[in-house]
């Protein structure tokens, strides 16, 4: 019984952090993939006040959070055209401790800005549609998927 018990121990003490990590990065994958692309283009109704204040009231639901983020990047491009950037990561963003990439190419993309000029109570973005490229961080070196936009180039 005691060997039994003593593997039981040794598993948990050196496997679950690895699933803990794994499960971790699935979750940012997802929230990348369900926060961060928007292909093809949703279309609010006009209720919404345009499309970012629609979006940002949909992530910050997700996010169950109370504040309004400054910005945020929504890419209009299908999941295969962007995770192929990360198939190579060669670069390590120390300041976030993930892979980084520059796409190659420009991507359609809608950039929602937090209008200074709201009240204080409310959350209006505006929102600029454009082609650029972007820095992602990717889950790892090789193989990786995104998990993050650092910003544009």
């Amino acid at each position: 019984m005691a060997p039994a018990v003593a593997w039981l121990l040794f598993l948990q003490l050196v496997l679950e952090p690895t699933l803990v990590m794994d499960m971790k990065l699935q979750l940012a994958i997802k929230n990348f993939r369900i926060l961060h692309v928007d292909y093809p283009r949703v279309r609010y109704p006009k209720g919404f006040h345009g499309y970012c204040n629609g979006l940002m009231a949909y992530v910050r639901g997700r996010m169950q959070d109370w504040y309004c983020p400054k910005i945020h990047y929504v890419v209009h491009a299908p999941w295969k055209a962007i995770h192929k950037f990360c198939k190579y990561s060669e670069s390590f963003c120390e300041n976030y401790n993930e892979y980084c990439t520059l796409t190659q190419g420009s991507l359609p993309l809608t950039v929602c800005t937090l209008d200074p000029n709201q009240p204080p109570t409310s959350c209006r973005y505006k929102t600029t549609l454009t082609n650029q490229r972007l820095y992602l961080l990717c889950s790892r070196k090789y193989d990786a998927e995104p998990v993050g936009i650092i910003g544009l180039y």
